[in-house]
């Protein structure tokens, strides 16, 4: 076996494992629960659930925004250069211009946020009856945690499952490029290099979304079939990565992964600031120690992102 591809058969076991452990540890610990929580202990959720969102807004603008648009300028200065050779001359240098400084990539994120948010909507448009329901309340030191959000409107209950499903989809799509752009790594130092930053980040996303699966009330099952098919997704990129050659941009191919990585980043960025920030700042208690924990998340996602 040559030394490439063992390197890379170990970095699949890795990011699996290491996935599985720290998205199940919030599901298999009752500590981790918010309902069980009193006082002390639940103002320490509180804080962790702060510094998991810190993570989540690094991942989505330091790792999964980045890496969308650099990808998506990369592709579309590939095709501007391809069209400008085959038609040379025909068109003139200031339109080329300003066709390469247009924004694709925030145009192509925003997509992606809009997408969900007209899916939520819609949702919402055919099932009018579930903004009317009861809203399920909990008590928090005083202050009252409603379901998503506690500023303005009652939020619906439905948009729980349907923002963590989204989520899951989101972090799915990014997991699996981020594999693959390790299985097409052409050397060992490099292979290893790209693997560590990934699972630097990924095992504290995953740990992120496993806390926020119990937060938000799924069952132990699906919480953990969850956790499973997204800790897959790496290796599967991974995988993939191994089985294409290095010239993958051909075809449009390139240029498909970068597309869909930019909306996956959009709908990312959705739940984060209308499910996942909205819920953890919503109580008024230790409002400059929540700053701190989301600020230090963030900085520990801005750090990695140097080696990723």
């Amino acid at each position: 076996m040559e030394p490439l591809l063992g390197v890379k058969i170990g970095c699949v076991f890795a990011l699996l494992v290491l996935t599985l452990i720290c998205g199940l540890i919030p599901i298999c610990f009752k500590w981790f629960q918010l309902d069980a929580a009193t006082g002390r202990h639940r103002r320490v959720l509180s804080l962790l659930g702060c510094t998991s969102a810190g993570v989540f807004l690094g991942a989505g603008f330091m790792h999964m925004t980045a890496d969308a648009l650099e990808g998506i300028e990369s592709e579309i200065q590939k095709f501007m250069m391809q069209n400008r050779t085959k038609r040379e001359g025909s068109v003139s240098d200031d339109a080329d211009s300003a066709q390469m400084e247009y924004p694709y990539g925030e145009l192509i994120i925003s997509l992606g946020f809009f997408f969900v948010f007209l899916l939520e909507s819609l949702a919402l448009q055919c099932y009018p009856g579930a903004a009317e329901g009861v809203t399920v309340q909990e008590e928090w030191d005083g202050a009252h945690v409603l379901g998503l959000h506690s500023h303005g409107p009652l939020p619906s209950p439905s948009k729980g499952p349907l923002r963590a499903l989204v989520l899951l989809l989101s972090l799915s799509f990014h997991s699996v490029f981020e594999g693959l752009a390790v299985g097409l790594q052409p050397t060992v130092a490099a292979t290893v290099q790209l693997c560590l930053a990934v699972l630097a980040h990924k095992g504290l996303i995953v740990f992120g979304v496993g806390l926020r699966l119990v937060q938000i009330g799924s069952g132990s099952r699906w919480a953990t079939l969850s956790i499973l098919s997204l800790a897959l997704m790496s290796p599967l990129g991974l995988v993939l990565g191994l089985a294409v050659t290095q010239g993958d941009s051909k075809g449009g191919r390139g240029l498909t992964q970068a597309v869909l990585e930019g909306v996956a980043a959009g709908t990312f960025l959705y739940v984060t600031f209308l499910e996942i920030l909205p819920r953890e700042l919503a109580g008024p208690e230790a409002p400059l120690a929540k700053w701190g924990c989301v600020a230090a998340g963030f900085a520990f996602m801005a750090i990695i992102a140097l080696w990723a």
